[in-house]
């Protein structure tokens, strides 16, 4: 049977406004199929039909309906692959898959799914590209950097973004006094945050003029959010992280007051303790871990860097999107209710699942870190240091405030950074970028899975944007520099910085 939403959707679009039952939206849509020899049905035919099912049906309990709707949601779906392998980074954000995994929402898609750690990011990718993974949990910058090769050629979509926020930046225990030093504040109990890069500076230069080496610092990616986040907090306190220049440097390191070495998330806190790097950007537990052994001190959290900034995405390649797009529906309704989950609070704000959630992370098979370091931030608390403990509560977002949306805007300005920093080598027109971020950025599956959730009973229609919403979330000024990104103008916003590269302003108009 043909998917009952599209069904109803390409033949019928005033029903799009109407609202039934699961099992009544199926028996609708087969007495549509095989019952009626014309295509002149009006509105007011469908709803005669829909009342008389109704009525047909009301003998029936409740529970039954449920029941009903829940077998009713696999069978509007023709799930072209039922047996799945997805990827993910031992991270605390990858949550979402986890959730829909242990909670048995993809099994009530229909579908078998068994979730994989993967080494690095780098391997990750790579087995999405060959077909050895379905999918991934994937930083919001791979599918990007991917489709427009750098690091990597090959067209990869996301139709889900798994959450906002979730890192922070952490110095060695010695450079975090070295900062002190600079700057008497932070000498306090519980110093002024957000804490910005000044005090940073004196301890990067003293040590370029020692060793005439950039000073080292870790990020897990070239195309990562911590690497944009990391070279964005030291830029705007005049500290250059370094260009890059295509083939010519692929490090980043061109007239670079810092070096940003790749580091995988999990080794993050023991090659701070080695001294090969004296400070990183990445995702949690791993700056909770530095503090809860001692090797470290957070000084920052993207959330003070850009509140609410999108950072992984559940990415698959475009090859297996168009050979498997009922999968690929179910895949993400089943992470949308996982999302919910995550993100659900009783009537005073507190989270209702954050700690089950942080359990069950703790497992080898996830993140495999002790529960209460994973419970700090999934449940609202971030350690700074011992005597600096925080309420965080939007340090992990998974669903709130349509955190879950795939926005364009969201995708320009990962490329908008790319071109800052080198990696897009060439100026592209403003219309290059918009472009680009409807090519990887797929709202629309994100639509049709919320509607048939919606028609389940499983979502509120308020919980996503409207349906005018053009994908581009409002022009924000809530970054640490209290520089306005617009996502409209990736242009201007690019010229904006005093480091980077520049573009030729005409360009803002092609």
């Amino acid at each position: 049977m043909p998917m009952a939403s599209r069904f109803l959707a390409l033949r019928f679009p005033a029903l799009h406004f109407l609202r039934f039952s699961p099992a009544i939206l199926i028996l609708l849509v087969i007495s549509l199929e095989v019952g009626c020899s014309s295509n002149e049905i009006t509105l007011e035919d469908l709803e005669n039909a829909a009342l008389q099912l109704e009525a047909e049906d009301d003998v029936e309990s409740s529970s039954d309906d449920l029941a009903a709707g829940e077998s009713v949601a696999v069978a509007m779906l023709e799930i072209e692959k039922p047996d799945l392998k997805f990827g993910f980074i031992k991270l605390t954000d990858c949550a979402p898959l986890a959730i829909a995994k242990e909670k048995g929402y993809f099994e009530d898609e229909g579908l078998n799914v068994e979730v994989q750690s993967q080494s690095n990011w780098r391997d990750l990718l790579a087995r999405v590209i060959s077909g050895e993974l379905d999918g991934a949990h994937m930083l919001a910058g791979q599918p990007i950097g991917a489709s427009i090769g750098v690091g990597a050629s090959a067209p990869i979509v996301t139709a889900y973004s798994l959450d906002y926020n979730g890192n922070g930046i952490t110095v060695s225990n010695d450079v975090w006094a070295k900062m002190q030093e600079n700057d008497e504040s932070l000498k306090s109990p519980t110093p002024k945050h957000p804490i910005p890069a000044t005090s940073l500076k004196p301890v990067v230069s003293d040590y370029k003029q020692s060793t005439g080496k950039p000073f080292p610092m870790g990020m897990v990616f070239p195309v990562s959010t911590h690497n944009y986040e990391i070279r964005y907090w030291l830029a705007s306190s005049g500290i250059h992280p370094g260009m890059y220049d295509g083939e010519e440097d692929a490090k980043g390191v061109i007239d670079a007051d810092v070096e940003l070495s790749v580091t995988p998330p999990p080794q993050m806190p023991k090659t701070l303790e080695g001294g090969t790097i004296y400070g990183y950007c990445v995702g949690e537990p791993w700056n909770q871990v530095a503090v809860a052994t001692g090797i470290g001190v957070p000084v920052t959290t993207n959330y003070d860097i850009w509140n609410n900034n999108p950072e992984k995405v559940f990415g698959v390649s475009e090859d297996w999107a168009e050979a498997n797009p009922d999968t690929h529906l179910a895949v993400v309704k089943a992470l949308i209710r996982a999302g919910q989950w995550l993100d659900a609070k009783d009537e005073k704000g507190e989270f209702l699942n954050r700690r089950e959630a942080a359990k069950i992370l703790s497992s080898s098979a996830y993140v495999g870190a002790d529960e209460d370091v994973i419970a700090n931030s999934m449940t609202g608390t971030f350690v700074f240091q011992k005597t600096d403990v925080r309420k965080m509560p939007e340090f992990n977002v998974f669903f709130d405030g349509y955190a879950s949306y795939p926005h364009y805007s969201d995708c320009v300005w990962f490329l908008t950074q790319m071109r800052r920093w080198g990696q897009i080598s060439e100026s592209k027109p403003a219309s290059w970028y918009a472009e680009k971020a409807k090519q990887i950025y797929k709202p629309e599956i994100y639509r049709q899975a919320a509607d048939m959730l919606i028609s389940e009973g499983k979502l509120d229609p308020n919980e996503i944007p409207s349906p005018s919403y053009d994908g581009y979330r409002e022009a924000s000024s809530a970054f640490i520099d209290g520089n306005t990104y617009d996502a409209k103008d990736p242009i201007g916003y690019i010229n904006s910085f005093d480091i980077g590269n520049k573009d030729a302003e005409s360009l803002a108009k092609q």
